[in-house]
């Protein structure tokens, strides 16, 4: 369908645009952007006082399936994207079965495409079960669809496995996307060590679980000159060793969770099980360390990490509560947010939910359309935001089969009004 967009605001962080335009969508893609001459439409769109913006690129999304269908459904959580103006995700390898083979990659991809919605992009499985013993095929599972290959959350293990994984992804030009996290300083953590742990009672994970798995991962990739991006970080002494990896000129990356952008450990109050995630909420100076290393570049993106988890798995006691949150559909608000508390220009905050992360998933996967972006021959992946819009974050709000987060309750800027995927429009607000 021939649609035209009028009267917008268009934030497109990766060609430096912030004016009212007009966008011409064809066959799927945008074919004219400012003056589109006489383009005939058989639907206008009046954007007038809405910004359009490129559908954002989320770097971490459980779907649940297959294996836990229980907690979530692909379609349950990709329509929750939808809401939230995400039109691409990526999906860690931790289903169950693991995606360690490429038939369950197909199936998944299948699945998603007769549900005709958002672009799903599988990680596969760095090594069979996510055992961290044996490489898997990574070739078979690249043909699949893969586009980067991962151990999920699990701390890395053996380091002999990994540097082999390393040497064999750098012969065929794979990425690495690694959760930089030792098992042994790890195991049995609950929250951050700390002295809000401490005066609580909760068994902590040090930063230091974080740093020496960097300094071995660093060390590794020194020698083989695999492509690495590392997920989740949490810490300021993490930060600063990526900054000096980034310096060196280490062909790294890196993202953090939209909720690390916000809360810090003491946020848990009295054991809140909403805030029980993956990696665990830091001290005050740690998230001060986040919001500085997205400012100057050292966090090239933010993703949502959204893992839904039910009502048995959150309804305990903190320390034997789930891992995880749902947030897909609060990433847009939560940025937008942070924008406006620091004062960060828009197009520098939308670019790490938009042109980074697309970057970060083009980087490894070249042959991928275009994403993140709204020039002209891009796929029509956008969405329309009312960014002087408020909204509560409440269960009946919330479009995830799972409403279990720590911002239920936070009065939220900017609601996503209408999402476009290929061209179609997937989702719109009745409200």
């Amino acid at each position: 369908m021939k649609i035209l967009i009028k009267n917008g605001r268009l934030l497109d962080p990766k060609n430096g645009v912030d004016e009212v335009l007009d966008i011409a969508i064809a066959s799927g893609r945008i074919v004219g952007v400012g003056d589109v001459g006489a383009f005939e439409a058989k639907r206008v769109i009046d954007a007038k006082g809405l910004a359009v913006v490129p559908g954002l690129v989320d770097l971490s999304v459980r779907l649940r399936e297959p294996g836990f269908e229980h907690r979530a459904t692909l379609e349950s959580e990709m329509h929750a994207a939808l809401a939230g103006g995400v039109t691409s995700l990526v999906i860690p390898p931790d289903t169950d079965p693991v995606l360690d083979e490429p038939g369950l990659v197909e199936m998944l991809k299948h699945k998603a495409k007769q549900l005709n919605q958002a672009n799903l992009y599988p990680l596969g499985a760095m090594t069979l079960g996510l055992k961290g013993e044996a490489i898997t095929e990574m070739a078979e599972l690249t043909e699949a669809g893969c586009v980067a290959f991962s151990q999920a959350t699990l701390p890395l293990i053996d380091y002999g496995v990994l540097s082999k994984t390393m040497l064999y992804a750098k012969t065929y030009d794979y990425t690495l996307w690694l959760h930089p996290l030792d098992a042994a300083l790890s195991r049995g953590g609950v929250a951050a060590s700390g002295e809000f742990a401490s005066r609580v009672g909760l068994t902590g994970i040090p930063s230091q679980a974080e740093t020496i798995a960097l300094h071995a991962l660093f060390e590794l990739q020194r020698s083989t000159g695999v492509r690495l991006h590392l997920c989740r970080l949490s810490s300021a002494a993490g930060l600063d060793l990526v900054r000096q990896a980034k310096a060196e000129g280490l062909p790294v990356t890196c993202d953090v969770s939209v909720n690390h952008v916000h809360l810090i450990d003491q946020d848990i109050g009295f054991f809140d099980s909403n805030y029980r995630l993956d990696p665990p909420l830091r001290s005050q100076r740690d998230r001060d360390a986040i919001r500085q290393g997205l400012l100057d570049g050292t966090i090239d993106a933010i993703c949502s990490d959204h893992t839904p988890v039910d009502d048995d798995g959150k309804l305990l006691p903190f320390s034997e509560a789930e891992q995880g949150a749902t947030g897909v559909e609060l990433l847009f608000s939560l940025v937008y947010k942070w924008a406006m508390e620091t004062k960060t220009p828009v197009l520098e905050a939308l670019g790490k939910i938009t042109a980074q992360p697309a970057s970060i998933l083009l980087n490894g996967a070249p042959a991928l359309p275009p994403c993140g972006q709204l020039g002209v021959g891009a796929p029509a992946d956008l969405a329309l935001v009312d960014l002087d819009a408020y909204w509560t974050v409440q269960r009946d709000t919330i479009y995830s089969q799972s409403s279990h987060t720590p911002f239920s309750g936070y009065e939220l800027p900017a609601k996503v009004k209408m999402t476009l995927v290929g061209g179609r429009v997937v989702w719109e607000s009745t409200c």
